[in-house]
């Protein structure tokens, strides 16, 4: 992650500088139902630490230093990142084969530290994740303004399987950036970068999970 946001402040011109200002590493618990149908994924985030110093700062917490808390903290922090505005998706998209799948905002926060680092979880409801025969279930965990960077660092899960078939998916970033490299060559050194029609490429950069179950 940190050799593409090398790359990146290499590539592109300061009006377009579009680097990541918060890392996280992500993972995933995916909760199947007796009938075999997704019915919840719980996410976890956990926070680079300078973002986390920043929010422990401002919240008053860990007035010690010592990268833990007090179980009254921790339920003070549980949603501090889970008040989402209408149309957030959670950075996160969810398909069950070419379908993109409904999910509900954040259920049950919870917040601790990991040597510093905020670790925080919350859960989402699928409306209707009943997998049919051979179909694929896809994660992909990216902000598109790519303010936001997503690592797949911490596990990945199924909770009520166990005949599934669990991949992970890296990006060509590579090739990704020649093609960003070729896209700003052809630009009109005379241009408005600032009015033109960058596109977005946080979803670029993205780790995919796919999961293959038998029928449900």
């Amino acid at each position: 992650m940190r050799r593409i946001v090398l790359a990146l402040s290499l590539l592109l011109p300061a009006p377009l500088m579009a680097h990541p200002h918060v890392f996280i590493d992500t993972g995933f618990e995916l909760i199947f139902a007796p009938d075999g149908a997704l019915t919840h994924v719980r996410v976890t985030w956990a926070y680079d630490d300078f973002y986390s110093l920043v929010i422990l700062e401002e919240l008053g917490m860990d007035p010690d230093g010592d990268g833990s808390l007090t179980p009254e903290e921790e339920a003070q922090l549980a949603g501090f990142d889970a008040q989402w505005i209408d149309g957030y998706n959670g950075d996160l998209d969810l398909r069950l084969g070419d379908q993109p799948l409904a999910l509900s905002g954040p259920l049950e926060p919870t917040a601790t530290t990991e040597a510093g680092r905020i670790v925080s979880t919350h859960l989402r409801a699928i409306s209707d994740g009943r997998m049919g025969s051979g179909a694929s279930l896809s994660l992909r965990p990216y902000d598109e303004t790519y303010y936001t960077a997503y690592e797949v660092a911490r596990p990945v899960t199924l909770n009520g399987r166990d005949d599934c078939l669990l991949e992970r998916l890296e990006p060509d970033i590579d090739g990704q950036l020649a093609e960003m490299q070729e896209m700003l060559l052809r630009i009109d050194a005379d241009a408005d970068l600032e009015e033109m029609d960058i596109p977005l490429i946080g979803a670029e950069f993205a780790t995919e999970i796919r999961v293959t179950c038998p029928g449900s």
